[in-house]
């Protein structure tokens, strides 16, 4: 299952368009973004699961998002963790241009479509068009932005607050690509996925979903969060939006370049 319907976008740039919607997209001219979409030079569906890239293999492409969610994932002693989830218009693997060896993997959370990129196609934007090349390299900052903020909330919030905050984010970060969630937040994850996301067992995980029900503020079934409050939610998971880089007092500005 996709994530939603496509973007304000998705219509003029199908493959592109929400790359950076709602931030510095704004600042890009029509020239840049029709460059932008010319870059992807094959299209690829994945089923649930599907491994799009192994930690430790050489990768010569970078992928876009175009739909679904995908997972970044390190395993160890049999154990996995899931270290961050993408959304369409999200650069997944834009890092390994430089590093060609990635130190997670890249999965597929349920069905996915990508937008593929070679390393010679993103050298050449490097030379041509630095203006691009450096939006490229603020979407690698807010993936590292993103990172850290998960690192904060494992260490300052319980297992209700961090699935809360797992799906305060997910919301905000589908509303600034022009994907409107109102009630219902519907993604393809599982009770043991939102474990892996949450650094708890699954029992833990079950607990702490019960608890969200319980108290009124959402209900998970099979993935999809269902709630008649969004701001609730988000005061109790303590949800700050500043470190997406949208409104607020991070906002990029015209004078970015």
């Amino acid at each position: 299952m996709y994530a939603t319907d496509a973007g304000t976008g998705g219509l003029q740039y199908p493959l592109t368009g929400d790359f950076l919607a709602g931030r510095l997209r704004r600042n890009l001219s029509g020239d840049d973004l029709a460059y932008i979409e010319q870059l992807v030079e094959t299209v690829e569906q994945h089923e649930d699961g599907a491994r799009l890239l192994e930690r430790g293999r050489k990768t010569d492409r970078s992928t876009i998002l175009i739909e679904g969610y995908i997972f970044r994932t390190v395993e160890s002693r049999d154990k996995r963790y899931i270290t961050g989830v993408h959304v369409p218009g999200d650069f997944v693997d834009l890092h390994g241009f430089a590093l060609k060896r990635l130190d997670h993997n890249i999965d597929a959370a349920g069905r996915v479509k990508v937008g593929c990129v070679s390393h010679d196609t993103l050298s050449r934007v490097m030379h041509e068009r630095p203006g691009i090349a450096r939006a490229m390299w603020f979407a690698t900052l807010l993936d590292a932005a993103i990172h850290r903020k998960w690192i904060q909330t494992l260490e300052q919030l319980d297992a209700p607050r961090r699935i809360a905050h797992l799906y305060s984010e997910l919301h905000a970060r589908l509303e600034l690509i022009g994907r409107s969630v109102t009630r219902a937040l519907r993604t393809p994850f599982t009770q043991f996925d939102m474990a892996d996301m949450c650094g708890v067992s699954a029992i833990h995980a079950n607990r702490a979903v019960g608890k969200l029900r319980d108290m009124g503020l959402a209900e998970i079934r099979r993935g999809d969060l269902y709630t008649s409050d969004w701001a609730a939610l988000k005061a109790y998971a303590q949800f700050d939006p500043d470190y997406l880089y949208g409104d607020g007092p991070l906002k990029v500005r015209e004078d970015w370049s």
